[in-house]
């Protein structure tokens, strides 16, 4: 999710046609992807609650054995599908995005570069990796998609703020953007440089070893003075927008932006529990975005008179927005399970391959590496502000 913050983000003919019969109860929660709490306890407030819970009640986290539960749970049900909603939308319609003429030239590139070329890449680099048994440099995807995590929730969290600002028609200037950008990378650059700082470590991560990078305790001490500084530029900008609106500011946004940046990025290891369930927050606060962008795709599709071929199944489910909907979760849920659990253990176990050096999860290793680095990409795609599927139907009112 990227920079959504321009007025004509939301008068698009498809929006009219959906907005043309909005009720009552509709127009009250204009503002919002659903509504104010919901938004609030999804985009990141209910983060906040949950994390200050666990470490007052829970300052040593959880035994391994409950805690490899709650992750198991927490992974099947919110944090794989939000990767293959990513991928459900991304390749949905893929030549005509990637080849049509409805996206400019710009964004047709994008396409082709991050749902083909970047696929090839990665799988080149295993392919190599795999042909010279060598598992240091496979272990490389490790270093690669530690380095992208934290990157991308902070692009996330300005994202939010974005479409949280657009929403409700409070816009913030081209240098206020570009400082909560900056702000954003500095505060990741933090995190990623205190994992690194002072000494190389070699990491355990599913089977194989990766190595942290040995990073002068200067260029940690500089970070952090910029991230400070920045942080501080930050509130101040806030402030000032928050008396030049009449004491009003696009709040969920700022939590969520503010929750990104500091407890699951900065201080995300304040507790252990804390950082296993971070991911789940932020898969949330993702699910609760795409929730509302396939509701409002649906409808536009309806309102077009386009048929689904769930539309048999009328007589079960009468709404077909929620018939949709519902399969595309379902769908989400099944595609995530096979690229986490299903396809990888399948493979580790039917394929031969030398155990020795890769260890006994390889595959497993591959595919977390590769459907994670490989999502970060996708969402820069389809969540930039010049694509009309984002003006089209994340900012398109509920019928």
């Amino acid at each position: 999710m990227t920079d959504t913050t321009r007025g004509d983000a939301i008068a698009t003919p498809a929006v009219a046609a959906v907005q043309s019969g909005a009720p009552a109860r509709a127009r009250s929660r204009e503002g919002y992807l659903f509504s104010p709490w919901f938004d609030f306890l999804c985009l990141g407030g209910g983060a906040v609650i949950i994390c200050a819970i666990v470490t007052a009640l829970l300052p040593q986290g959880l035994p391994k054995p409950a805690l490899g539960t709650l992750i198991l749970v927490l992974m099947t049900a919110i944090n794989q599908p939000h990767f293959a909603h990513s991928y459900q939308i991304f390749y949905a319609n893929f030549r005509q995005k990637a080849f049509g003429e409805q996206y400019s030239r710009d964004l047709r590139l994008r396409y082709i570069f991050s749902g083909l070329v970047v696929p090839v890449l990665l799988i080149g680099f295993f392919v190599v990796a795999l042909a010279t048994s060598d598992a240091r440099l496979l272990s490389f995807g490790a270093n690669i998609m530690f380095f992208l995590v934290g990157w991308h929730y902070v692009k996330q969290g300005y994202g939010i703020l974005m479409v949280d600002a657009v929403q409700k028609k409070m816009f913030f200037t081209d240098q206020a953007k570009l400082l909560f950008r900056i702000n954003g990378y500095a505060c990741w650059l933090v995190a990623w440089v205190a994992i690194n700082h002072a000494i190389a470590q070699a990491v355990p991560y599913l089977g194989l070893v990766y190595y942290t990078f040995d990073i002068p305790t200067l260029a940690y001490q500089i970070m952090c003075a910029v991230a400070a500084v920045t942080s501080l530029a930050v509130l101040w900008t806030l402030f000032t927008r928050w008396r030049e609106l009449g004491h009003r500011l696009p709040w969920n946004g700022v939590v969520a932006y503010l929750t990104t940046l500091y407890l699951w990025v900065v201080f995300v290891r304040i507790n252990p529990l804390v950082i296993a369930i971070v991911p789940t927050f932020h898969s949330l606060q993702y699910l609760a975005v795409v929730w509302r962008y396939e509701i409002n795709a649906t409808r536009v599709q309806e309102a077009a008179g386009k048929r689904s071929w769930l539309d048999r199944a009328a007589r079960v489910i009468p709404s077909r927005t929620w018939r949709n909907v519902g399969a595309f979760v379902l769908f989400g849920v099944l595609l995530g399970y096979l690229g986490f659990n299903g396809l990888p253990n399948a493979l580790d176990k039917w394929l031969p391959y030398d155990k020795a050096v890769f260890g006994p999860a390889m595959f497993l290793f591959m595919f977390y590496i590769f459907i994670n680095v490989h999502h970060y990409f996708l969402d820069n795609v389809m969540w930039r502000r010049g694509n009309p599927d984002v003006r089209n139907y994340l900012f398109a009112k509920p019928k």
